[in-house]
């Protein structure tokens, strides 16, 4: 490996007449292909066994160059060799991984197109989960919780009103439940924005905290602070 690793580099090599044959060097390639695999959205499924399977596959790639007739990665058949195997790279990675999806760094609206009201978001939050999907199913709880505050009065309707705020404002009228808000709207975003996944546990706990909030009478100025009755 050590003379496909030159040629790797980009040295030229000799033919059999001691001219320098001038080759294609396999780096800008392989450098496209890692740049592509450090991308983050990459990078946050197992970045470690994406490292090893790109060692493995340029490992691959050198061995096969190397075997070439007509020197190597320096031919027309190397270079058509190179193109097609990044290409089923990326291809297998995008098949591995699914639709790359882009990460907002900026919560949006935590009801973006929906017009449900927030029976409708229960009842599509408990189908997903009877599904198994339980990314879905924590979007559809939290929006069924957040309608469920604005149809009861506790918090104004406001179109482009994030998870994080709707918690915090939320939270000013029922203060016992003030962390598991903050902690809904952080799942949520986690899930919505960040790219990670709920699993059942993460759902039960928003679907007990939904429960409980609608058991619970928001606190008005001048109220006592455990005030319990149904919704308002």
């Amino acid at each position: 490996m050590a003379g496909g690793g030159a040629q790797f580099a980009g040295r030229p090599a000799a033919d059999g007449g001691g001219t320098p044959v001038v080759t294609v060097p396999r780096v800008p390639a392989r450098e496209a292909a890692e740049e592509e695999l450090s991308r983050p959205e990459y990078q946050q499924s197992e970045p470690g066994l994406l490292q090893q399977a790109a060692e493995w596959f340029w490992d691959r790639v050198a061995d096969l160059l190397d075997a070439l007739p007509g020197g190597g990665a320096g031919s027309g058949t190397g270079v058509v060799v190179v193109t097609v195997l990044v290409v089923l790279l990326l291809a297998a990675l995008v098949l591995r991984l699914g639709p790359v999806r882009r990460s907002s760094s900026t919560p949006g609206d935590v009801f973006a197109d929906a017009a449900l009201d927030a029976a409708g978001h229960r009842a599509a939050a408990e189908r997903h989960a009877a599904d198994g999907d339980w990314d879905t199913a924590v979007l559809e709880r939290m929006r069924a919780l957040v309608r469920s505050l604005e149809e009861r009065a506790v918090l104004d309707p406001r179109p482009g009103r994030t998870a994080d705020e709707a918690a915090a404002e939320a939270g000013r009228a029922l203060p016992e439940h003030r962390d598991g808000l903050r902690g809904a709207a952080r799942t949520f975003d986690d899930v919505c924005y960040g790219g990670r996944h709920a699993d059942r546990d993460a759902y039960a706990r928003l679907r007990d905290l939904d429960t409980a909030v609608q058991d619970t009478r928001p606190r008005l100025p001048g109220t006592a602070a455990h005030d319990r009755g149904g919704p308002a």
